[in-house]
């Protein structure tokens, strides 16, 4: 009679290390191949299936509408659009709907006459749509737009004319439009805050991103994206250690993609070891639940904080999905060590 507890976990510890040493070549093979050509990075099935039809619309002048969460990156999948559809060589003009003041929105993309109102500058003045003649337009928060200037870009959709402000002469312009929103277009709708009409003159092809925390697969891929990024920025040597990988990957990234990248920047900056380890990655994170945890028992030590983040996701991986089997998939892990580190951390029952 042998205990085996130590061969086992050996052998586990053996399994992880060969199976991130797989990720390891699999990403590195991932950026030989797509080196240089592009900066949407992603494998999962979803982003897959967003590449296929990028492929497929680009080369037409349909109107595309981009919907996601605020940082899953829609602006870099506008920039796949345009770089791959034949107006490549054509003015890329993005515009964030959101940022400019309702009063100037109007003037900014149809452009004024000379003294068309007060404050004007005494000549004409082009507006973006005028400016983005046979390329693109990006009206980036889309969903933000005043209700009343929806109607004029209506119009300028399917009329293909716009009429600056002040004027009366209708302008014909030659402009592929792509729109990106954080909102729920069909909820503002029934709230009267977007017109339907023009929910389905800019909804011909749809191209929703989902969530990083749904595409895990790709966390992986992004995090050694930004590290090699940020390392030749830097003019650094950093490197993450498996365990900060898999931690990275189980994190819900409220802040997407955009979070992602502004985690291994602080990371790479600030990080006094070659190696990033986890303690690092949970004083960096600027989520604020982890942030309100720490901060409740700050007499805990690193290792102690670190201790109660994990049993807190394998807890509620447990929970929610009811097995151990389950629990490691969506974790990313294999079912073994969810059972030792279960075990460890006293989680009996869920």
């Amino acid at each position: 009679m042998r205990d085996l507890t130590e061969l086992i976990r050996l052998k586990e510890q053996l399994e992880e290390k060969e199976k991130e040493n797989i990720r390891y070549y699999e990403a590195l093979k991932y950026f030989n191949e797509n080196k240089n050509k592009t900066d949407f990075i992603g494998q999962s099935p979803a982003i897959f299936q967003i590449k296929s039809l990028i492929e497929q619309v680009s080369q037409t002048d349909a109107t595309v509408l981009i919907t996601g969460e605020t940082g899953v990156g829609k602006e870099v999948i506008a920039s796949e659009v345009y770089k791959n559809s034949s107006r490549k060589d054509q003015p890329f003009i993005k515009v964030n709907c959101a940022a400019i003041p309702e009063s100037l929105l109007e003037s900014e993309l149809f452009g004024y006459e000379r003294g068309a109102f007060t404050g004007a500058q005494q000549k004409e003045k082009l507006g973006l749509f005028e400016l983005a003649n046979r390329g693109t337009l990006l009206l980036d928060e889309i969903g933000e737009m005043p209700i009343k200037l929806q109607s004029k870009l209506l119009r300028c959709l399917q009329e293909k004319e716009i009429t600056r402000v002040g004027g009366t002469r209708p302008i014909k312009i030659d402009v592929r439009v792509i729109a990106a929103t954080n909102q729920n277009i069909l909820k503002q709708i029934k709230e009267g805050l977007f017109r339907e009409d023009l929910y389905y003159r800019l909804n011909v092809i749809p191209i929703k991103i989902p969530p990083l925390r749904d595409r895990k697969d790709d966390i992986y891929l992004l995090l050694h994206y930004f590290l090699e990024k940020f390392n030749k920025r830097y003019n650094k040597q950093k490197k993450i250690d498996p365990e900060t990988a898999d931690f990275l990957t189980t994190y819900h990234w409220p802040g997407n993609v955009r979070e992602l990248e502004n985690t291994i920047e602080r990371l790479v900056i600030i990080s006094e070891n070659q190696y990033i380890n986890v303690d690092q990655v949970i004083l960096t994170l600027g989520d604020e639940s982890t942030s309100n945890k720490l901060s409740q028992h700050s007499t805990f030590s690193l290792k102690e904080a670190v201790e109660k983040v994990e049993k807190e996701l394998i807890y509620n991986a447990l929970k929610k999905h009811g097995s151990t089997h389950k629990a490691a998939k969506v974790l990313g892990v294999t079912q073994p060590t969810v059972v030792r580190k279960a075990k460890t951390l006293g989680i009996t029952e869920w």
